[in-house]
């Protein structure tokens, strides 16, 4: 498989960008071994706007990284975008990362050694598409972020460093994004203007978001809230 090609089996015309089923992950411990998730069973429509909440330690991370590829179910099922996880190597859930999910996480992940419009340039050269610069400009520009191509992580604010990872995702063209408390490191006032862009993004684009959020706030937004408990979905408010 070259890095052109997607990995095999993808489906079209899914009624679900994400689905889990009887997922559970059990790590290794001091004590012994740690149930983290206990047999999740979760669709997540395409085109939805989610929140996960719940108190710490309840596995909403876990959760976001199962989906991203970015942590193994011990048992169960992860389909995403069509692809079934368990029948994938590493190469090819980075090659799904790459093309279908997107991830925002609280901590920005910019590359510090690089402008704005290399930090989302670069993805997109790694994965040979036409005309990166271009394609990370027009992002860029749509984030508010126009006037900053060229200043670096340390010369942002910690809303336009952001803006600058949403960016990124949206210059990849995925269907899902994934965020880790996108707001948790910014002020109250800056940090609405970021959900507002994501918010914006689903209606225009038809961009599904899967949040972990402690902010109520933030969580009234979505059209579905996911309570996890002791590794367990306690509820899901606005399900049909």
């Amino acid at each position: 498989m070259d890095a052109q090609t997607p990995p095999a089996g993808a489906s079209t015309g899914i009624a679900a960008i994400a689905e889990l089923s009887g997922v559970s992950v059990t790590l290794a411990g001091n004590a012994g071994a740690v149930d983290i998730l206990k047999g999740i069973d979760l669709a997540i429509a395409d085109g939805s706007t989610n929140a996960i909440v719940g108190p710490s330690g309840s596995g909403k991370t876990t959760l976001l990284m199962v989906v991203a590829g970015l942590e193994r179910a011990t048992a169960g099922r992860v389909v995403v975008d069509g692809f079934d996880y368990a029948g994938l190597g590493e190469d090819d859930l980075a090659r799904v990362r790459r093309d279908s999910v997107g991830i925002v996480f609280q901590s920005f992940h910019l590359l510090t050694t690089m402008t704005a419009l290399e930090n989302v340039a670069i993805p997109l050269e790694f994965k040979g598409a036409a005309e990166p610069r271009t394609r990370a400009r027009a992002q860029l520009e749509r984030v508010g972020l126009g006037h900053r191509l060229n200043h670096y992580p340390g010369e942002l604010s910690g809303g336009e460093q952001q803006r600058v990872a949403i960016a990124r995702v949206l210059a990849a063209g995925v269907r899902l994004i994934l965020a880790d408390e996108p707001t948790g490191n910014l002020d109250q006032h800056t940090g609405t203007e970021i959900m507002d862009l994501l918010f914006d993004l689903n209606r225009s684009d038809g961009v599904t978001l899967l949040l972990v959020t402690h902010d109520t706030r933030l969580a009234a937004r979505c059209g579905r809230v996911i309570t996890l408990r002791d590794g367990r979905i306690a509820g899901r408010g606005g399900d049909t």
